[in-house]
């Protein structure tokens, strides 16, 4: 798998994480993940451009797999996914209708991926008025989330924050996650438009867990 990320710390660091500790879908599949733009700067990490990234990879790739005498029936064959977010960008709708077009996976949130964050610790459903620091402060201000980071920290900072803890999303029993996708499903049930830019709040981030990391939980 070959991942196009536009945070350049907290979803690589995510995914990591949740790799190591995951469960496999399937006993015997796992997946090998490529972060493809980890040196990327710029608008190389604004949506549009990383699809645009994204296609000529997953071109690239595909010869190679064809090459290898994989089909898209193997369960091996390779995918490219993005993951971005709402934020203040241009361009989602086009980056979407893109992805959709040449096979791009995508994993979006609205405002940002830290909604994703705050539904490991609770069911949150009102609009954040595409503010994705308000996301952020709401997350920071959980004093479980503040204690990952030390027994006695009682206030983490926004760069802080950037930098993911176990604690904050794996749990012995797995409902951390369960409960995060449960909440994000449903509140995705609430869209009533078309356009991607006013699905506020909006995650499927689960999907490319389950999907594109080939894990049922962690």
């Amino acid at each position: 798998m070959y991942i196009f990320t536009e945070g350049e710390v907290t979803e690589p660091e995510y995914i990591d994480i949740i790799l190591k500790h995951g469960t496999p879908a399937t006993a015997g599949r796992s997946v090998d993940h490529h972060f493809e733009n980890d040196k990327a700067v710029g608008k190389h990490r604004k949506p549009y451009p990383m699809v645009k990234d994204a296609v000529i990879t997953l071109r690239k790739v595909r010869r190679e797999a064809k090459d290898a005498g994989l089909t898209a029936k193997d369960w091996n064959y390779p995918e490219v996914w993005v993951l971005f977010d709402r934020d203040d960008h241009l361009n989602i709708r086009e980056a979407r209708q893109l992805a959709d077009k040449e096979g791009i996976k995508v994993a979006y949130s609205h405002p940002c991926f830290e909604l994703w964050r705050l539904l490991h610790y609770t069911n949150y459903t009102s609009s954040f008025g595409g503010v994705c620091t308000d996301a952020n402060s709401r997350l920071r201000s959980r004093p479980d989330f503040a204690a990952t980071y030390g027994r006695n920290v009682r206030t983490v900072s926004e760069q802080q924050s950037k930098h993911m803890r176990e604690e904050q999303v794996l749990s012995k029993d797995g409902q951390r996650y369960k409960d995060a996708k449960k909440y994000a499903k449903a509140i995705n049930t609430r869209v009533e438009t078309a356009n991607p830019e006013k699905w506020d709040p909006f995650t499927d981030i689960w999907n490319f867990v389950e999907e594109g990391l080939l894990l049922s939980g962690y």
